[in-house]
């Protein structure tokens, strides 16, 4: 016979403890479960799979970078990206929330919170470059097409003639000894990079001179955050229903663009450049520093989407099974985008009559320049761009949305009383103008510098330091340190503590790593993760720690439904029944 205590720990909840309940009415859950699913896959599967993870591989040894990359995704990816789902379901709170658990660590939350911060203000500005390049393929002919626009330099030379462009057909390609020419006595400029540079940017010669803001820009910032705002205008109630077409249609994309791309001359090349492995490359330490790197950017660990996606659960979800899943999606999203990609570079190489490394590139140069003018090389070329920019849309916004409602929730989950409850869509409201109004910097002539500069330093090494802290404190210091549980006068002083080393990174900023530029700008200290890093830190100050009672902290519902306050971590004293 199961006894009384037996049968309130199946329910998940401890001895003395109120019965837990699946579903919050509080705050509200999913739909379903295949609704947080499909969020979950849209906000790890972003843009970094499709124009950062192929270039990192055939930089880091080709096939050779798959075996650091999954075992990165073996032994940290999966029990990081587990570790917060089951966080955050179970004590249904955001990324502040949850750390009333150790109110000394909560600056990690906050930590999440300012990276999800500037990476929403610049992932939205990419969103709206997208949307400019989606309304401008809406052409017979794609103006990167050519270089008899009013912005082109003599240096500008195509690889179509123009006096052969009709409508949806392709012209012959360059002979040989042109396209050298072109390439290498001319030292080509292509007609997508100067429509990127020249007109679409108009870019400025310094980080500094911001020059003018670029209306089409500006409004197609406001176009997207107009979208983001109207699928999150009712929280994970609205846009639990959007994720089914956002989440799924990128692979559809995905899908077409790749039929059509191993069906050209050259991508077999471009594919075999992309999985060649170097084995020797396994050997350097930068080969598995970017590995660790694109699991954490890819799978979105520490930025405070995962537990709050997580915390809209219900209680008893299996949110182990859901993590392999997404993780094992993820990163399969990540190899199949470098297959579409690099078919398409291969042909683009094959057409000019150069190698595939002089056609590669990432980032923004990748989605803006390369891949575009690769498209202008195919029949229908404003067919396949719009496809192309749409799926990049659809991949940002999958994000964006969690970035977002990660922010609101932080704020609403913090006051925690009715009225702001029933206000959120005012919050949502305000964030997303916040968002709005800052992001107008980055539409001006100098914002692709101020965006690059975030994109390298704003979710790189400060993720890690995030991660490691975040381990520390739910493994070694919550329920094991009991001096941390009373205010002390110095809580730093204790020699066992861990958390002393968020200080001493953040006094010794030479001890972090820089990034390689990307755009010619110089470099800059890191200063978002200087300033996640003392953010984390002010919360271990003297004075910071719990109340001495924890009935005194706020009341931080054990589950959904439970009516008490989470109870201090059993000690060794107590039944191993209760956890």
């Amino acid at each position: 016979m199961v006894g009384k205590g037996a049968k309130a720990m199946l329910n998940g909840a401890v001895p003395s403890e109120a019965t837990k309940k699946d579903q919050n009415l509080k705050r509200g859950n999913w739909g379903n479960q295949i609704e947080f699913v499909l969020t979950s896959v849209g906000y790890a599967v972003g843009l970094g799979n499709v124009w950062r993870f192929p270039y990192l591989c055939y930089r880091n040894g080709g096939g050779a970078f798959m075996f650091p990359y999954f075992i990165m995704l073996t032994f940290c990816g999966i029990p990081l990206f587990f570790m917060e789902l089951s966080f955050g379901q179970f004590a249904s709170q955001g990324c502040l929330g949850v750390w009333r658990i150790s109110p000394m660590f909560k600056g990690v939350g906050y930590g999440m919170m300012v990276v999800s911060t500037y990476i929403g203000i610049y992932y939205n500005v990419v969103i709206c470059i997208a949307f400019y390049y989606f309304f401008s393929s809406m052409t017979p002919v794609l103006p990167w097409a050519y270089c008899s626009n009013p912005w082109n330099t003599p240096d500008c030379a195509g690889v179509l003639d123009a006096s052969n462009i009709t409508n949806g057909s392709r012209p012959p390609p360059l002979p040989g000894n042109l396209s050298h020419a072109l390439n290498h006595t001319l030292q080509r400029t292509s007609p997508s990079e100067e429509y990127w540079r020249l007109y679409v940017l108009k870019l400025s010669d310094d980080i500094g001179n911001f020059g003018e803001v670029r209306l089409p820009l500006l409004g197609c910032l406001g176009v997207s955050w107009v979208v983001v705002f109207l699928c999150l205008i009712r929280g994970v109630k609205s846009s639990g229903k959007v994720v089914y077409f956002t989440a799924t249609f990128p692979y559809v994309v995905l899908t077409i663009l790749f039929i059509r791309g191993v069906t050209l001359e050259g991508a077999f090349t471009g594919i075999m450049y992309y999985l060649t492995p170097q084995w020797d490359k396994i050997l350097e330490a930068k080969v598995w520093g970017d590995a660790a790197s694109q699991i954490f950017y890819s799978l979105g660990c520490a930025w405070g989407g995962l537990i709050t996606m997580a915390s809209y659960n219900k209680f008893h979800n299996n949110c182990y099974r859901d993590s392999v899943v997404i993780s094992i999606t993820n990163c399969a999203t990540s190899v199949y985008a470098g297959f579409v990609i690099f078919s398409i570079l291969g042909f683009m190489a094959s057409h000019l009559g150069v190698d595939v490394s002089r056609v590669a590139d990432h980032g923004p140069g990748l989605a803006f320049v390369a891949y575009p003018e690769a498209l202008t090389l195919l029949p229908i070329s404003p067919l396949w761009s719009l496809l192309f920019f749409f799926m990049l849309i659809l991949l940002g916004l999958g994000t964006q949305f969690c970035l977002l409602e990660t922010l609101v929730t932080a704020i609403v989950d913090e006051v925690g009383n009715e009225w702001i409850l029933q206000k959120k869509t005012y919050v949502t409201l305000g964030v997303a103008v916040a968002g709005f109004l800052l992001g107008i910097p980055l539409t001006s002539q100098a914002g692709i510098y101020w965006l690059l500069l975030m994109d390298n330093y704003a979710a790189s090494f400060s993720l890690v330091v995030i991660s490691c802290i975040m381990c520390v404190s739910i493994m070694y210091i919550y329920g094991k340190c009991p001096s941390l549980r009373p205010p002390v006068s110095r809580p730093l002083a204790c020699p066992r503590c861990p958390a002393g080393l968020l200080t001493s990174l953040s006094r010794a900023p030479q001890l972090l790593p820089g990034h390689p530029d990307d755009a010619g700008i110089p470099t800059a200290p890191l200063l978002p993760d200087l300033l996640a890093l003392r953010l984390s830190s002010y919360h271990l100050s003297p004075g910071s720690g719990p109340p001495s009672s924890p009935l005194e902290s706020s009341s931080l519902r054990a589950a959904p439904g439970a009516e008490r306050a989470l109870p201090p971590a059993p000690t060794a004293a107590e039944s191993p029944q209760a956890w």
